[in-house]
């Protein structure tokens, strides 16, 4: 088949979330597996062969994308990695992409005031890329809300022709950043069709404003997310679907979830580049020394014998720092280091400085995104903490998993999904689960976690055991490629 992804992060070139590990991870599967498939990207700052080894780029061309204030140009180029048939077309305009996060300004923690233009942009420019390049996909897979007018723009402005044929996936990552801009969004998009399309109750109209995840909801062949338990969730309650469950519900027989996977190729403790000592399930003895080099790294004290939590989050309310910030005290008072490594709301990077002065033995961390300590917080930590309020997939628990690092979390979403409580007595399970969103209920599963860590005999079963489950890309390629066809089927 002919494939295209359309998304506003990939790895290696640009993360913020998730949604980059999917972009890059998932495009690379269904290549291995034999489609043609382009990944449709804005392209990043620092995107060039000097900082990514073996990368090609070709340029390819001009567009012209109409906006409220007149057209803006692009350059299209295509980027190869290697020789595995992935390409990727790079949207270039510098004064939209070219900057250091792709969503917010870091000076102010705040959206960038020109979003709504931006992703509309995008939006116009992955329909011109296609038609400029003459390339005309089966299965069209986009990606939350940077990309959620695409399937309304196909179908009311191309329709009839070969592309407005094309199969629509639109894949939801996250509900709570839904791409909500005020009315004035609508000149961006063009009055004509606005004027058409925006009404209330309408595809496009939210409560007054606009809506592009809305929009996509209604348009798409169908919708995907990101784990099963997600793809209840946000059809069940406000609290998941942020005020769209109600739209979502009404397409039920087009909303499932396919759980994540995780690229077993960079997340690989016997072949990992980025960790000082690799290791397996039959060659724990590593993993140790692992520990000890996150200890210096993170300016802690070296007892080797105190187990360690990780965590690796965007510090956002989502995430479930109150509940850390209830319990630290508590949780620090145990025989035990906490390290923390990202960044986010200024309530929360203020938090981890003030744990940090408070408990320079045991508590760290570093306020930014690093790929290399991530990959030694994996391999380093003896648990990982993920509290979340919601967590429609998750990711790090299955990077955890098979680093033989447990996770302790709250059963959300993909958590719920991939993992369960362990059972000394039965030796199942592979981590410590909580249910409510409560900073007790959190302390307690911690608890059963340090009472597992302190049976070493039944504890290195542990780790060997859940190290060798397969959480691969394939499956889940493999599901994405059914939708696929069943969108193209639809279409034809």
């Amino acid at each position: 088949m002919k494939i295209a992804i359309a998304a506003a992060e990939m790895v290696p070139f640009v993360k913020v979330g998730g949604l980059a590990d999917v972009t890059g991870a998932l495009s690379k599967e269904l290549a291995r597996l034999g489609h043609e498939v382009r990944v449709f990207l804005p392209k990043p700052p620092g995107m060039t062969p000097q900082r990514f080894p073996g990368l090609e780029i070709e340029r390819r061309g001009t567009i012209l994308v109409s906006l409220a204030a007149g057209e803006e140009r692009a350059e299209i180029e295509i980027a190869r990695v290697g020789q595995g048939g992935l390409e990727i077309v790079l949207i270039r305009h510098d004064r939209f992409f070219d900057r250091a996060n792709p969503y917010v300004d870091p000076a102010t923690g705040a959206d960038w005031p020109d979003n709504a233009r931006r992703f509309v942009f995008f939006a116009k420019a992955i329909i011109e890329s296609m038609e400029t390049l003459g390339w005309i996909p089966d299965a069209i897979h986009l990606n939350d809300y940077q990309t959620g007018l695409v399937p309304v723009l196909l179908r009311e402005t191309r329709a009839g022709t070969p592309l407005g044929r094309a199969g629509i996936l639109y894949a939801i990552h996250n509900m709570g950043y839904q791409g909500i801009y005020p009315v004035a969004a609508l000149d961006e998009i063009g009055r004509d069709l606005a004027d058409r399309i925006f009404y209330p109750m309408g595809p496009l109209e939210f409560w007054g404003k606009v809506n592009f995840m809305k929009a996509a909801i209604l348009y798409a062949d169908r919708i995907t997310t990101v784990s099963e338990r997600y793809a209840l969730e946000i059809q069940e309650s406000e609290e998941f679907g942020f005020g769209l469950e109600g739209v979502l519900a009404a397409r039920s027989k087009d909303v499932r979830g396919i759980l994540n996977g995780i690229d077993v190729e960079i997340w690989d403790p016997r072949t990992d580049p980025l960790i000082p000592h690799n290791y397996g399930p039959d060659d724990l003895g590593p993993k140790r020394e692992n520990k000890r080099r996150l200890l210096h790294a993170m300016e802690l004290p070296e007892d080797l014998d105190a187990p360690v939590i990780g965590m690796i989050s965007r510090l956002v309310d989502q995430k479930g720092f109150d509940l850390l910030a209830e319990a630290a005290e508590d949780l620090l008072a145990g025989d035990l280091k906490l390290v923390v490594l990202g960044n986010g709301q200024p309530k929360h990077e203020a938090l981890m400085k003030e744990l940090r002065r408070r408990h320079p033995a045991k508590f760290a961390v570093s306020l930014s995104f690093n790929d290399p300590l991530a990959h030694l917080i994996e391999a380093g930590s003896d648990f990982f903490l993920m509290p979340s309020r919601y967590e429609p997939c998750g990711l790090n628990q299955m990077y955890s998993l098979r680093y033989g690092t447990i996770p302790i979390v709250r059963a959300t979403g993909g958590l719920a999904d991939t993992v369960s409580e362990h059972d000394h007595a039965t030796g199942k399970g592979n981590g410590f689960v909580f249910e409510e969103h409560d900073a007790v209920a959190m302390l307690a599963a911690i608890g059963r976690g340090l009472a597992a860590y302190g049976r070493k005999r039944s504890w290195k079963r542990l780790l060997s055991q859940v190290m060798r489950i397969n959480h691969s890309w394939r499956s889940a390629a493999l599901k994405y490629v059914d939708a696929y066809k069943e969108i193209a089927a639809i279409r034809r």
